[in-house]
């Protein structure tokens, strides 16, 4: 084993690739870690996608469905920006904080 190893530090295309692997993996521009980083950087980038996308599904459901009925117009002014029909009053009940 020991002979092997020895021979294979003698043998200048086993240095050489050595080298090559080396510098690839460690100093090269698009370097192993580099290329790590860049896998989770596009993994985040998609899963950022998906949900923007599904949002904007949601969204463009919502406009539709505010379109076409004036009471869900009304109901989603009440529910999201808390408006009032005129001579109505408002309530706005927060919930406690818990105090430790």
């Amino acid at each position: 084993m020991g002979s092997f190893l020895l021979k294979l530090l003698k043998n200048k295309y086993f240095i050489t690739f050595l080298a090559f692997l080396i510098w690839l993996s460690v100093f090269d521009r698009n370097n192993l870690i580099y290329q790590f980083r860049l896998t989770q950087t596009l993994s985040q980038l998609e899963k950022q996608k998906k949900y923007y996308t599904e949002e904007i599904r949601n969204d463009r459901q919502t406009a539709l469905e505010l379109k076409s009925d004036l009471k869900n117009l009304e109901k989603f002014a009440r529910e999201k920006y808390l408006m009032k029909k005129e001579g109505e009053d408002l309530y706005i009940v927060l919930p406690e904080e818990s105090k430790k």
